[in-house]
């Protein structure tokens, strides 16, 4: 008897020191993986403003691309690949904190802007067209203002910068736990994964899992692509606070043809001042989604396509213009979503939204609009 329940009790404790075993070798074997995928496709050069790690993928007008918060050049290039297959050069590099490139004692957006410039030199690039997306708009607005000459044009992805008066919402312990640990953020991207894509992704889940399964998959490939962590610490922790801080930038004086998109439902809460940036920005084009979030999922293709059309016609970007895209057919039959109207309302409401001045069968286009449209 006292054999059998020595053996009934051994059971839990084997199962206990399988599933460690397992989830050991399971994080150890991700981490070795994650840590080959950043180790190899990048370069070093040596610049007047540090070392700097980049990547160059595609052939054609060149485009420089600011990664965001947990970033490097692999996520840049995960972002920038659409373009390259679509006729540019896109030039992925890993700002100051981020795998390869040191973090300087000046590693303030106007710094940030300034290696870009030395990155451009070093490749003997005289101009190129500038990405910022997310924690990556702000370098990419001072490179605009500071080096206006060398900006041909500048696109904002999701920017995540605030105006004056109204500062992000401090993270949450759970999210300083998670950033601040590779283990951590294995563990609940197993465990937990829509509560990482919404705490830390600031994308709906609601959003993910109406998405094609391409979508999905991409979104994925960015989340895991966070890892390893540990080498990106110290720029997102400057990134965090650059965006906490609020500074001011002086749009009103950006002369580049510039296109800025926003994501209604970034639950970051960054629509707005994606607004309110294009507006402040003379002859800026504001292109908006109902849905996707901070990741844009299921907006690929038409992220994809707004970004190519600005490039490959920046003198575009000089007419003030708004476009408000439709939510996709699952969007609008999901009743938690915000735009709830079918589309073809859109048209019996027309004298309700006097700013837009020509309606089509999936947008609107506006310019500018008066201040009773500006909600």
């Amino acid at each position: 008897m006292k054999i059998e329940r020595m053996v009934v009790l051994g059971l839990p404790a084997a199962a206990l020191a399988g599933l460690i075993l397992f989830t050991y070798f399971s994080y150890r074997d991700d981490m070795i993986a994650a840590e080959a995928r950043v180790s190899i496709g990048s370069q070093i050069v040596d610049t007047p403003c540090g070392p700097i790690e980049y990547a160059l993928i595609g052939k054609g007008t060149p485009v420089l691309l600011a990664h965001g918060a947990g970033g490097g050049f692999d996520q840049g290039l995960e972002f920038g690949r659409p373009l390259a297959e679509r006729g540019f050069t896109v030039i992925a590099m890993s700002r100051f904190g981020y795998l390869r490139t040191p973090m300087p004692a000046d590693a303030s957006p106007a710094a940030q802007a300034a290696a870009h410039a030395c990155l451009l030199d070093a490749l003997k690039l005289p101009r190129a067209a500038i990405l910022g997306g997310s924690a990556g708009a702000p370098s990419a607005i001072e490179f605009c203002l500071r080096h206006a000459k060398r900006c041909s044009a500048m696109a904002l992805l999701v920017p995540a910068f605030f105006p004056p008066g109204a500062p992000p919402a401090r993270p949450s312990f759970m999210s300083d736990a998670i950033l601040g640990s590779d283990f951590f953020f294995w563990v609940n991207m197993k465990l937990a994964r829509d509560t990482v894509l919404e705490r830390l992704f600031a994308t709906p889940a609601r959003d993910f899992h109406n998405a094609p399964r391409e979508e999905q998959e991409r979104v994925l490939r960015i989340m895991r692509g966070a890892l390893p962590l540990s080498r990106r610490r110290k720029g997102l922790w400057n990134d965090l606070a650059i965006v906490a801080s609020s500074p001011r930038y002086e749009l009103e004086r950006i002369s580049s043809p510039t296109l800025v998109i926003g994501i209604e439902d970034d639950l970051f809460g960054i629509y707005r001042s994606s607004r309110s940036a294009a507006e402040r920005i003379p002859g800026a084009r504001f292109a908006s989604f109902p849905t996707g979030g901070h990741l844009w999922v299921g907006r690929q293709d038409e992220v994809v396509s707004e970004l190519t059309g600005f490039l490959n016609q920046p003198a575009a970007g000089k007419r003030a213009e708004f476009i408000r895209r439709a939510p996709s057919i699952s969007a609008r039959r999901d009743p938690r979503t915000r735009s709830r109207a079918p589309l073809k309302s859109l048209h019996r409401n027309q004298a309700r939204f006097p700013c837009c001045r020509e309606f089509r069968s999936s947008w609107c286009t506006c310019r500018p609009r008066p201040a009773s449209c500006r909600n």
